[in-house]
């Protein structure tokens, strides 16, 4: 029996249910050639090579890509220069756009179908490496006779698919030989040399089309991240993915629990939804710091070494990249690098219509930038704040939204405007909103949707033009994970997050002394002055109450000094400590390290884990580890 036959009768065995030792990629293009294609494989297929008009079509619609690939190829072709390989980019219709290969050949070549404008489509060539990589979606080598037709068996080929930044199978690339060793491993390396140069194509396209946003690349090893990433994705100015590679969509998809074929479940997402980290920690994964150092943890715990690339912003006429500050955002700080990224942030986004969601520790001063947002932003209408905590639940609806004349038992008789109204053309700051009851949750996303708000018993919905801020020390993401807060509001809240430092990790804390004792002149026509025991005192407590428990302490301290000169003992006792505390204070650093350590191995590495089993905020165990890997270093 001749090969030819015995390769005919393994493939209608195959079609018929029988086993091979063939891989199960060959094994499921064969059915489908057989049952979808209806394909004969005792009928030889020539290679077809689409006429020059169509050809040309295809060129044109693939130009972009062509371009962006083109130093790619040639790289590629370089590496298997004299080993007689081809190489051949095919659109998603299977047609070859683009071709490298040994002029000596063309004649053979072309023959064969390795050549410009041939179709490998899979309803057309049968079992191939372009058309199964197409139906696939993955990187295979399809070798000799494992190709559906005996015209194609003297071939290998190996292929990637090439997808473009919103997820979907764009090209193939192939790298093929008229001849090869017997073993199908022979083919090992060309499949990591096309998958490579498929990454790096991708890659390329990627930042050609992102230069005014953030783009963000990954690798698992510190020393190829900033020359040769594995993967990357970019983010728009509001923290949501618009792009990533093929494997950026696999470390998303990784994390979030999701289909990597399915990009539109990813394109859109907060940033937070995939890792521990959000737009404002991107300056930090830039290369001013060293690449060791820039380490982002996804959310199914997986840790990796991360390049931020700041956006390109082209300069017009006299326009300049950096936009003012604000007085009212400048107000709040002096020379802290953290909030000094926030402020920068929150006066980028003031005057844009999207939602914020202000996260912090209690007392961190969430309603001051809510305030100071609305400030500059120009808006009309008035800034409502609303603390979705200290308001009863059975009277939090009809406060929001208002009610009828009758509407219920104790209504006013004119009834009432809500202040979701009364905040109409202006801002409404929600205050605690992890705290809202799931109920009410349904009623608000109603007024983000659809911009109107229903009083109680009205039929009749008014319409209202309201940006939503809000603001919650509580882990929104973990509230979502237990069902107690509704997880499409939650991502309408989000659209950009903006987190506010404890008063503890501030650089900034003389100044903020200064500042509240100077508001304290105006209010009662003195100036308390600090003696040095106090304010050393003050310095070294840990503020768990923040900037809230700072104003309360001086104001009290105001209130019992003489001659307008706070003392160390008219501080609370809790402050009240000798200043010379260096055994405790090294004690205390020791244990938190060891506290630190176990709650890292407990949690496998999750930071955010280990800060919920710690108690404290993700971005104080990022800070903390920074520290040690800067002592471990010297």
């Amino acid at each position: 029996m001749s090969l030819h036959s015995e390769h005919i009768r393994e493939i209608e065995k195959v079609g018929l249910g029988g086993s091979t030792n063939r891989d199960e990629t060959v094994v499921e293009s064969w059915r489908r050639c057989i049952t979808q294609h209806r394909l004969d494989p005792a009928l030889a297929c020539e290679a077809y090579i689409v006429p020059e008009t169509q050809l040309r079509e295809h060129r044109q619609q693939s130009e972009q890509l062509i371009s962006i690939a083109r130093s790619g190829l040639e790289n590629l072709f370089r590496h298997v220069a004299g080993q007689n390989y081809v190489l051949l980019l095919s659109d998603r219709e299977g047609v070859t756009v683009e071709f490298l290969g040994d002029p000596l050949f063309d004649n053979n070549l072309r023959k064969a179908g390795l050549y410009l404008g041939s179709e490998w489509s899979e309803s057309r060539a049968g079992t191939c490496a372009v058309g199964s990589c197409l139906e696939t979606g993955e990187a295979l080598t399809i070798h000799q006779t494992d190709h559906f037709d005996n015209t194609h068996t003297p071939l290998t080929c190996t292929a990637a698919p090439i997808y473009d930044a919103q997820g979907h199978l764009s090209a193939v690339l192939d790298i093929s030989l008229l001849r090869s060793p017997q073993i199908k491993a022979s083919q090992n390396l060309a499949l990591h040399l096309v998958t490579a140069t498929v990454r790096r194509i991708e890659l390329a396209n990627l930042m050609a089309q992102t230069r005014n946003e953030w783009v963000l690349r990954f690798s698992r090893s510190p020393e190829f991240l900033d020359v040769d990433p594995e993967a990357a994705i970019s983010i728009d100015g509001s923290g949501h993915i618009i792009g990533m590679t093929h494997d950026g969509a696999k470390i998303l998809a990784r994390a979030a629990g999701l289909d990597w074929r399915y990009p539109a479940g990813l394109i859109g997402q907060p940033i937070a939804r995939f890792f521990d980290m959000d737009t404002d920690d991107l300056g930090n994964l830039t290369r001013t710091r060293p690449s060791e150092d820039r380490l982002v943890f996804a959310r199914d715990g997986n840790m990796l070494f991360a390049h931020a690339i700041e956006p390109h912003y082209v300069l017009r006429g006299t326009q300049t990249i950096s936009e003012p500050i604000p007085a009212s955002l400048r107000r709040l700080s002096n020379g802290d690098p953290q909030l000094a990224a926030l402020q920068t942030k929150a006066a980028k986004l003031a005057g844009k219509p999207v939602a914020i969601l202000i996260q912090g520790e209690t007392g961190t001063g969430k309603e001051f930038l809510a305030r100071a947002i609305h400030d500059s932003s120009g808006a009309k209408g008035r800034f409502i704040a609303v603390n979705c905590a200290a308001m009863p639940e059975q009277l939090i609806e009809s406060e929001l939204f208002g009610y009828t004349p009758g509407a219920f038992t104790g209504a006013l008789a004119k009834g009432r405007k809500g202040l979701v109204e009364e905040a109409d053309g202006g801002t409404l700051f929600l205050d605690e909103i992890g705290d809202m009851p799931l109920a009410l949750q349904s009623r608000l996303l109603r007024v983000l949707a659809e911009r109107e708000v229903l009083p109680l018993g009205a039929s009749r919905a008014k319409p209202v033009n309201v940006r939503i801020l809000s603001a919650s020390h509580r882990n929104l993401a973990e509230l979502v994970g237990k069902g107690a807060f509704r997880e499409d509001l939650f991502y309408r809240l989000n659209a950009a997050t903006l987190s506010l430092p404890a008063l503890r990790d501030r650089d900034d804390f003389d100044w903020l002394l200064t500042e509240i004792l100077k508001k304290r002149t105006a209010d009662t026509g003195s100036t308390p002055v600090l003696s040095p025991e106090a304010r050393l005192a003050l310095q070294q407590y840990t503020w768990p109450g923040n900037i809230r428990e700072l104003c309360n302490v001086l104001d009290v301290a105001s209130a019992l000094c003489d001659n307008a000169r706070i003392q160390l003992i008219d501080l609370p006792d809790t402050i009240q400590k000798p200043a010379s505390t260096s055994f405790m204070e090294e004690k205390r650093a020791s244990d938190g390290v060891t506290a630190l350590k176990q709650a890292l191995a407990a949690s496998h590495g999750n930071v955010s884990a280990a800060a919920r089993l710690l108690g404290v905020d993700r971005s104080t165990v990022h800070r903390q580890l920074q520290k040690l890997r800067r002592q471990a270093a010297h």
